[in-house]
């Protein structure tokens, strides 16, 4: 049976595959294949690319750290990694919940009240009077943030045309670096002078940026239609095209059964789901894993704490030409072809990076992991979006995010039994890397999406 159209007088009638009839109701994914990029979509990308700056910030933040917090709360390696796993602990919770409150209150909404909660919950947690308070702050940070993790990419995909969708969502994620130097900036020029928490305070401003999105943002128009809201939908789509499409027609979204988690399991749909949790799983341990601990396993080298700031800096840079080449790869490629190559780039990166004979070596093997697997997430993030419709889009984006944070939080700890019980420098980041395989082999099933318009 053919999905009825939500958001047309003409609900009922199979408009899902029949092209637009000149004069007659529009699907909003027709508008948005016929637009141009103009002004109005690099503000709102603007805007929602500093959001993913304060996300690479806030989880990276007190790795960078902890050690002043460990010396500050007298705790051991494995409180370290409890207290970094914290905030994921935090996110899986926030996760699930904001993919419910994302299709029903609204993208915009959601990244409002995220940052705002977010910012409230960081202040609170640089106010901490010891270990297990700072944890507990730290989880309601995560479960705030969670928001942003989960509404900003299907937001932003909202708003875009078709052929510009691609390229344009894998450029948000290059927020992921700008982040990590910020991070590394702020760390070794504040935590030194005024300690670690003033560098916690410092993120806690980021939840201002709350009101440039509400300024500089319109709401989804796939999800306004959704909601009946026909005259918000066509003037958000007048100001995103600044007038290049007809907005007097009726607009409306192909879709199946309303917003449900059980529709996530149903059908099409069960596959996708299944396969695109286990991915977000195995990427998020195999990048993050390595991460939290990448100055404990550089110091195994005989790296010093600034010669590993400076290690994570060049590991930095080198990913924006990661995210580059990789948003215009995709929308010459497509998603598939582009996300496999570069996991299986990025892979053999971290192979050269664990049993690097020297210090050139290792920094080679770095670069490379840096360049493409973070390559690779852009392509992952924009992918994972595009495979659901609208009124499903952020419950299913949520409970990838949900898996990423799951890896989140265990991974710290795991590594860190490693780096307690003295695996090695090399056993521990082949470890990690073997979940990059996982993350190239499964995801091979998943359908191609460039050039498609949204449902």
């Amino acid at each position: 049976m053919s999905p009825d159209p939500i958001g047309a007088s003409g609900a009922g009638h199979d408009l899902s595959s029949a092209a637009p009839v000149a004069g007659g109701p529009l699907p909003v994914g027709h508008a948005f294949a016929t637009m141009s990029l103009t002004r109005e979509h690099v503000k709102a990308g603007s805007a929602l690319f500093f959001a993913f700056v304060i996300e690479a910030w806030e989880m990276l933040i007190v790795s960078y750290v902890s050690s002043s917090i460990r010396a500050d709360f007298h705790i051991g390696a494995a409180a370290v990694g409890l207290l970094l796993s914290s905030m994921y602990f935090g996110m899986i919770p926030g996760a699930l919940l904001w993919g419910a409150v994302t299709d029903r209150i609204g993208r915009k909404m959601t990244c409002i009240w995220s940052l705002a909660g977010y910012g409230f919950c960081c202040a609170a947690s640089a106010l901490a009077p010891n270990y297990w308070s700072f944890c507990a702050a730290r989880f309601c940070s995560g479960f705030a943030l969670a928001g942003i993790l989960v509404a900003v990419f299907v937001y932003f995909e909202e708003l875009l045309p078709v052929r510009h969708r691609g390229r344009a969502t894998v450029f948000l994620a290059g927020g992921w670096p700008i982040g990590t130097l910020i991070a590394v900036g702020v760390t070794a020029g504040v935590v030194n002078t005024l300690g670690w928490r003033a560098v916690i305070l410092i993120s806690a401003l980021s939840g201002l940026w709350a009101l440039l999105i509400w300024r500089w943002v319109p709401e989804s128009p796939y999800w306004l239609v959704t909601k009946g809201r026909q005259a918000e939908a066509r003037a958000a789509i007048e100001r995103l095209s600044r007038g290049q499409v007809d907005t007097t027609r009726e607009l409306y979204v192909p879709v199946g059964p309303r917003s449900s988690a059980r529709a996530l399991f149903q059908g099409r749909a069960t596959k996708i789901t299944l396969l695109q949790v286990v991915v977000n799983f195995a990427l998020s341990w195999g990048y993050w894993g390595l991460q939290t601990w990448l100055p404990n396993l550089l110091a195994d080298r005989g790296l010093s704490l600034p010669a590993s700031y400076l290690f994570i800096t060049v590991s930095a840079l080198s990913m924006i030409p990661g995210y580059l080449s990789a948003a215009w790869l995709t929308a010459r490629y497509g998603r598939r072809r582009i996300y496999l190559s570069y996991v299986f780039l990025g892979t053999a990166g971290g192979l050269l990076f664990a049993f690097a004979p020297s210090m050139a070596f290792l920094y080679a093997g770095n670069v490379m992991m840096s360049i493409f697997a973070q390559g690779s997430w852009g392509v992952w993030d924009t992918w994972m979006a595009e495979v659901y419709e609208t009124h499903n889009r952020g419950r299913g984006y949520s409970l990838g995010i949900a898996a990423q944070r799951v890896a989140n939080a265990i991974a710290p700890g795991v590594i860190g039994l490693f780096v307690s019980y003295a695996f090695g420098f090399t056993s521990t980041v082949a470890f990690i890397e073997a979940f990059f395989v996982v993350a190239l082999v499964l995801a091979l099933p998943l359908p191609e999406t460039e050039g498609e318009e949204l449902t």
